[in-house]
C-alpha cells in the first residue's frame, strides 16, 4: 500500500471558536464544509500549505485530547508570526527538542494539540531563543 494523503480528524465543539482558531490565527482556509441537513453538527476541511485536517464537531469523530505531529520547514518563522498575532489563548514557547527538532506546539479550544517540528540545523537555527522548561 502506498500512501496518498494522511487526514487526522480533529473533534470540535464548537463552529465559532474552531474558526477563530484555525482560520484566524493558525492561518488555515475553509476548502469545504458540510452538514446533513440545516443545525446539524459541521465537518470540515482546512488546510494550510500541505497540512489538511478534517474538523469535525460529530460526537464520534475523533477524540479530544488527539495530537497531530507534523515535519515540515520555516517553523521558527511560523511561530514568530503566530506571537505576533497576539492570540490571547495560546503563545506557544519555541524548543530545541531531545529529538533533534526546532518545535512548538499549539493547544486547540477542543484539547487537541498541534506539533509542529523542523529538523534543527545548528546553521540555520543558531540565533534561535528558546523556551526552556527546566
Amino acid at each position: 500500500m502506498k500512501a496518498e494523503k494522511i487526514i487526522p480528524v480533529l473533534r470540535i465543539f464548537d463552529y465559532r471558536k474552531a474558526l477563530e482558531f484555525y482560520i484566524e490565527w493558525l492561518g488555515f482556509e475553509i476548502v469545504w464544509e458540510h452538514h446533513f441537513e440545516e443545525n446539524t453538527p459541521v465537518y470540515m476541511e482546512v488546510k494550510k500549505g500541505d497540512i489538511l485536517l478534517h474538523l469535525s464537531e460529530h460526537h464520534g469523530d475523533g477524540t479530544p485530547g488527539s495530537r497531530v505531529f507534523i515535519w515540515g520547514q520555516g517553523v521558527a518563522e511560523y511561530h514568530k508570526e503566530l506571537l505576533d498575532k497576539k492570540y490571547k489563548c495560546n503563545r506557544p514557547g519555541l524548543e530545541k527538542t531531545f529529538y533533534g527538532a526546532v518545535s512548538f506546539t499549539v493547544d486547540d479550544p477542543f484539547g487537541n494539540k498541534i506539533i509542529f517540528n523542523e529538523e534543527f540545523d545548528e546553521e540555520k537555527h543558531q540565533n534561535l531563543e528558546f523556551f526552556s522548561i527546566h
